[in-house]
């Protein structure tokens, strides 16, 4: 079977080099056209569970809530905020803002009811409220109102009031929000396995104009967020304003995977130049390879782009990661290359190339399938995101196969052999080096990878994941910025929603009864009127004394929470309801009248997102402050679910917590717990491909032992440091051992071709470090450089994993020049 893959290659890619060029120059026009439709996916959708039951649930939340998306605009004038001029630049501002066509409204400063600023009767209020629009507005009182608002202090105004805050309410798409829907319940019933013939073509269908709608819905979002940029831009001589909100954390990361992607690869071509110019110091040598990986690359984009397949945050870095592993396949091809002309100095170009093909094709086709296994792996995470990262690596790194031994071969038959004696190699004694400690230290070399593997696992009992937002940007970008002063100032950036479910059953009030004592308000003695047909709404008598203190004592509860900042439910409006009645509470006789008598469209406002009537159901909305040091996102969720259970009395199905908070929270604890499972299956996976490649169970050990080191090492070092895992560098340790293991098949590879004719261990470990070794440390040192590059990036996620893949790359190199083949001494594997 191999001989007869060979012949065929020599005749049909080796014997048209021309042709076979032309043809993969017609794919490259075909697929690069197709790149214009690659995008980028930041969205929240892109990082949730779709079988979490805590998606439904939020998604139930804010069907019944109504709650809206939107965006914050903080203002910190030069000059006080309740300044005439200050207050007219907050209404401009407001009103440009309210011009933007998928603004639905925008509340400021100026516009929230100034309930205090007049001494009037409950009763009379509705016809008395003002705004700081009014000119008979008291501003003094109104400033002294708004810092002790129970609703609006540190939601509007900073408790300094230095700062204040508009909220932009965008527009829902009621197409989107339908489709979402849908598409969820399509999911789950496929997750049950319980989709007919029908069902499924309409899921198709349900699919594909998701999809669009999707992508037409982040354009929009993004042309939003750069209007409100615009127009806020003409503000800062007044002040200091940020930007800030969930739909603008998405875009913006978006913005900064892509500056990545640019920076990556610009920084990548160049330091390749360099770095293949150093090695090799020839043209040639550094044109090649570079056009492999261009030609990979954007094959790859676009097959993405003619698939329809979206790029999220966590599957990024795919780029960088073909760029990497395919330059390292062609510089084991030029290697490889370079000892056959030194060895063969008769043999003519295309004898030299068919030879190296030969040589090269099987260990680079084994280790891209173990690489591909390592990678396929992630799909049992159960996370889409990351399903998709390694379905996109496994085709991603089948591309990168074909081109290095269809590309690279074709392109180098047409030019000339190497020069006999060609010495323009860089000379290196790093490898001699190496192989003389393993050979004459090797039990320190033993010892130090024992206590390696002991400190790792202790690192690794340390280890935690957590999903901070405003950590994963520097401090000199306008997110951290904005987000951190939304933290500190104006009551948290997080949001989360705890629903209550009220179960007592009250009974509408039939008999009127004077309530008795000095009543505040004079109105509430005519009670017929008021209270017609109250038996017949269930709204009228649904808020009892009772009701209103439970709520605010599961207010009150969160409050005191540290790691949370503002808190907003129907206890916030009864606070401010209760300072016209002495700041007594009402009986259940008044709060009927109160209920009764306020407008609809207070209602709407101030009831509606926190209570549904339907539901005998309270929402309380906390603001959790990202920013907090220490915090721990899911001792926080997991404290307030036993605190509910134990402290507040409530029965679990009683109290359900919704929002990103949580479902980041369960994608990321889901992604910690699969990453167990999934290192099991590389493992397992690698294991299997060396013992069908070497057919030999010593070597399959020996093949894992440094590549589960390496891996292992640069966790437990995360764990040691207090670095929690995140969405990208999760990933870590699969894509450490996906890629070392390259280098430990090409060592275990040719010391097996080596050995029967030296018949000596020692004298084959220094014969395979003076050449596989040079390879190794070649495409080692590319894939370190490489990685350490994304440094430059503004995207904090994105440094550590380049820091942390690139340090466990040079882990693996180390573990691979001294620990495998002091493994291969010891236990003798080809006696």
């Amino acid at each position: 079977m191999r001989n007869l893959l060979s012949i065929r290659y020599q005749q049909l890619i080796l014997g048209y080099p021309k042709l076979v060029l032309l043809l993969l120059l017609v794919l490259l026009v075909f697929f690069g056209l197709q790149a214009r439709d690659f995008k980028l996916d930041a969205s929240a959708d892109s990082l949730l569970l779709e079988n979490d039951e805590d998606l439904r649930v939020f998604r139930e939340v804010s069907k019944r809530y109504a709650t809206q998306e939107f965006l914050f605009v903080t203002f910190t004038p030069k000059h006080d905020l309740f300044s005439d001029n200050v207050l007219q630049n907050i209404a401009r501002l407001r009103d440009e803002l309210k011009q933007l066509e998928r603004v639905d409204s925008v509340v400021s400063l100026v516009d929230v009811p100034l309930v205090r600023n007049v001494d009037t009767s409950l009763s009379e209020l509705a016809e008395n409220i003002r705004t700081l629009e009014d000119d008979r507005v008291d501003k003094v009182r109104a400033r002294e109102e708004l810092l002790h608002s129970p609703i609006f202090r540190e939601l509007i105004i900073s408790a300094d009031a230095k700062t204040t805050a508009l909220q932009i309410n965008l527009k829902e798409n009621e197409r989107y929000s339908q489709l979402s829907i849908k598409r969820t319940e399509f999911l789950n019933k496929k997750a049950a396995d319980t989709l007919n013939e029908e069902q499924r073509l309409e899921l198709e269908q349900i699919q594909a104009d998701y999809t669009a709608i999707k992508h037409e819905q982040d354009e929009h979002r993004h042309q939003d967020i750069l209007n409100i940029r615009n127009i806020i831009a003409p503000y800062r001589e007044h002040g200091e304003l940020h930007l800030g909100g969930v739909p603008m954390v998405a875009d913006d990361m978006i913005g900064f995977v892509k500056s990545d992607m640019i920076v990556f690869g610009l920084g990548v071509f160049f330091f390749l130049i360099v770095v293949l110019g150093i090695i090799f110091r020839r043209l040639r040598w550094i044109v090649l390879p570079l056009t492999s990986c261009i030609y990979a690359g954007l094959i790859m984009i676009g097959v993405l782009g003619f698939v329809g397949w979206p790029v999220t945050v966590i599957s990024s870095n795919f780029i960088s990661l073909m760029l990497i592993i395919t330059m390292s396949m062609n510089i084991h091809l030029i290697v490889h290359y370079r000892l056959l002309c030194r060895d063969h100095p008769q043999a003519s170009q295309r004898e030299l190339v068919s030879l190296t093909a030969r040589k090269m094709v099987w260990p680079c086709l084994y280790t891209s399938l173990t690489t591909i296994i390592a990678f396929s792996s992630l799909v049992v995470s159960g996370i889409k995101p990351v399903i998709d990262f390694g379905w996109m690596m496994t085709l991603g790194l089948t591309v990168t196969f074909l081109t290095s031994f269809l590309l690279f071969p074709s392109a180098l038959m047409l030019l000339p052999r190497s020069p006999v004696g060609d010495s323009t190699e860089l000379r290196l004694r790093f490898t001699t080096g190496l192989a003389t400690i393993t050979d004459r230290h090797g039990g320190k070399v033993l010892g130090i990878s024992a206590l390696l593997a002991v400190l790792s696992l202790i690192g690794i009992y340390q280890l935690r994941v957590e999903n901070s937002f405003i950590n994963y940007f520097s401090s000199g970008t306008e997110i951290y910025q904005g987000m951190k002063l939304i933290d500190e100032q104006l009551g948290g950036t997080t949001p989360l929603d705890v629903t209550v479910k009220l179960t007592d059953n009250p009974e509408p009030v039939v008999e009127l009864e004077d309530p008795g004592g000095d009543d505040p308000d004079d109105d509430l003695a005519d009670l017929d009127d008021l209270l017609e047909d109250v038996e017949t709404s269930k709204a009228d008598y649904w808020f009892t004394p009772n009701r209103i203190a439970e709520i605010k004592r599961y207010h009150d509860y969160f409050e005191a929470l540290p790691a949370v900042g503002k808190v907003l439910s129907l206890a916030s409006i009864a606070r401010v309801a209760e300072q016209f009645n002495d700041g007594q509470p009402f009986s259940g006789l008044e709060l009927a009248i109160i209920i009764k008598r306020m407008p609809d469209l207070l209602k709407r406002a101030m009831i509606n997102p926190y209570i549904s009537v339907e539901h005998d159901e309270a929402r309380i909305n906390l603001r959790v402050l990202d920013s907090l040091k220490d915090l721990r996102r899911k001792e926080l969720l997991d404290q307030i679910r036993t605190d509910l259970a134990t402290n507040m009395g409530a029965e679990p199905r009683e109290t359900q917590l919704s929002g990103l908070l949580v479902l980041y929270n369960n994608m990321l604890q889901n992604l910690f717990r699969s990453q167990i499972l999934t290192l099991g299956v590389v493992m397992l996976g690698i294991a299997i491909m060396l013992l069908v490649l070497f057919r030999s169970f010593k070597l399959a050990i020996i093949g894992i032992i440094p590549n589960l080191l390496s891996a292992l090492t640069i966790l437990g070092l995360m764990g040691l440091l207090r670095i929690p895992l995140d969405m990208m560098t999760i990933t870590i340790a699969a894509i450490t051992i996906g890629i070392a293991v390259d280098d430990t098949i090409h060592y275990i590879y040719r010391f097996r071709e080596e050995y029967p004719h030296r018949r000596d261990y020692a004298e084959t470990l220094y014969y395979c470090h003076d050449h596989v070794g040079k390879a190794v440390f070649y495409t080692s040192l590319t894939i370190i450089l490489g990685f350490s590059i994304l440094v430059l990036s503004n995207f904090i996620p994105t440094i550590y994993f380049g820091l942390f893949t690139a340090l466990a790359m040079a882990i693996a190199l180390l573990a691979a020049l001294t620990l495998l083949p002091k493994l291969i001494v010891i236990w003798k594997p080809f006696s």
